[in-house]
């Protein structure tokens, strides 16, 4: 198993402990975990700056930020006119840090459409993870100063924008079975033993 070169690929909804699952998975496969890591990494590929990535991650639409940024966010003014920026371009960025990472080794990608810009490549398991809303609104209230309303409608205003984020750049439906291998609710097994049951199916699937 861990000279198999496997990449795992997890679409999360907010709340459901998609983060926490990813890097026991990472764990578990001894593979290298990226989630906002990717930032850098495509803050380094492309010469702009982390907090450009930053401040514009999984959002569609944002090249008008581009011309509201100050020189330290773009390595200074005139790199501008020297790339040929297009609205894809920051989405092209992220893609060629994801498509590099996954050479080099097995990985666990969390969101950032990886299951798409990775899918021609072998040994891909493309997961999706739900919860409750009531799980989800419950950890959100744990993290954060809110009401239940409150924490309900950030919830579904940032799942609003990811969703079509996905939806923009890879053409599927962000959350739809269809689009992933497999789909599964973490507020009935709980994290650990959600893990569990991601990583027997990746095992299965992939013969490792």
């Amino acid at each position: 198993m861990k000279d198999k070169h496997i990449i795992i690929c997890v679409g999360r909804q907010l709340g459901s402990g998609g983060h926490d699952i990813a890097r026991m998975l990472a764990m578990d496969f001894n593979a290298n975990y990226y989630d906002r890591e990717l930032l850098n990494l495509a803050a380094k590929e492309s010469g702009f700056s982390e907090k450009f990535f930053e401040e514009n991650d999984e959002k569609k639409g944002f090249f008008k930020s581009l011309f509201n940024m100050q020189a330290p966010h773009l390595g200074g003014t005139s790199s501008l006119y020297r790339t040929n920026f297009s609205q894809e371009s920051l989405f092209q960025f992220q893609s060629d840090a994801i498509r590099k990472a996954a050479e080099e080794g097995s990985c666990v990608f969390v969101g950032r459409c990886a299951d798409y810009v990775l899918r021609d490549m072998p040994n891909v398991v493309k997961v999706f993870i739900t919860a409750s809303m009531r799980s989800r609104i419950d950890k959100l209230l744990a993290q954060r100063s809110m009401t239940p309303q409150q924490a309900k409608r950030y919830i579904l205003q940032a799942e609003e924008k990811r969703a079509s984020y996905y939806n923009y750049y890879t053409g599927k439906t962000w959350g739809a079975a269809e689009s992933y291998d497999l789909c599964i609710d973490s507020s009935i097994l709980g994290l650990e033993e959600t893990e569990k049951l991601i990583a027997d199916f990746i095992r299965k699937q992939l013969d490792v």
